[in-house]
């Protein structure tokens, strides 16, 4: 698995984490990094399901 996506994902989940102590939870900024994070997560699921299903 790609590395790079995997260091991605863990600064956006960061991110994700210190905005919302700073701006709270509804922040409408937080919503977006957490949109940000889902959609990392998914590319990560998705090549992850590709590779073990080449395995196979």
């Amino acid at each position: 698995m790609s590395e790079g996506l995997l260091r991605t994902i863990e600064q956006k989940r960061n991110e994700l984490i210190e905005l919302a102590l700073i701006k709270g939870l509804s922040s409408h900024a937080v919503l977006t990094v957490s949109q940000e994070l889902d959609t990392l997560l998914n590319h990560y699921e998705n090549a992850n399901n590709k590779e073990n299903h080449l395995q196979k």
